[in-house]
């Protein structure tokens, strides 16, 4: 199995290593993609390379698509080809879990019409108003979407991740 997290500069850091390290310990080969390939910097300063840039993604070598939260996925869904990435996903019901912020991409895409799903507090109306049925709930699962609501909630979000996988 391949997963793909997309990150950009202001990520969450408890976000992107949680799931990172609970994949790499389901035996998941992880790819992490910046908006150009290089070292994205988390809100607390802590910089990841990146293996590939989001424009030389190709969204149909994954199996998994993770949306960490912070400043990041506002900053991804200025990023045409970082939304084809995700609508992509979504589109063919292909795992997709977006965290925090996360599912700001999601939104920008267009795919959260219909969905329920979780987020920020914060974003709460930004959901609503892309179509998504929202919930102030740690996690919500809606077919091939996870959605999870803060870096408190990680431990549930993992282990609903793992169990998301086993399900494929």
């Amino acid at each position: 199995m391949k997963a793909l997290i997309l990150i950009a500069d202001g990520f969450d850091d408890l976000q992107f290593f949680c799931p990172y390290y609970r994949l790499l310990e389901e035996g998941v080969s992880v790819t992490i993609a910046s908006p150009r390939g290089d070292n994205a910097v988390g809100l607390r300063g802590y910089p990841i390379e990146a293996d590939t840039s989001i424009s030389a993604v190709d969204p149909a070598e994954y199996d998994l698509l993770v949306i960490p939260g912070g400043q990041s996925p506002e900053r991804l869904r200025l990023r045409e080809e970082a939304i084809g990435i995700a609508r992509a996903f979504i589109d063919e019901g292909r795992p997709v879990a977006a965290i925090g912020h996360g599912p700001q991409l999601l939104i920008s895409a267009g795919s959260m019409d219909g969905k329920q799903a979780t987020s920020a507090p914060d974003i709460r109306d930004d959901l609503r108003a892309g179509g998504a049925i929202y919930h102030n709930k740690a996690i919500i699962r809606d077919g091939s979407l996870l959605t999870g609501r803060s870096s408190e909630d990680l431990p549930q979000f993992c282990r609903q991740l793992v169990s998301f996988l086993a399900a494929r």
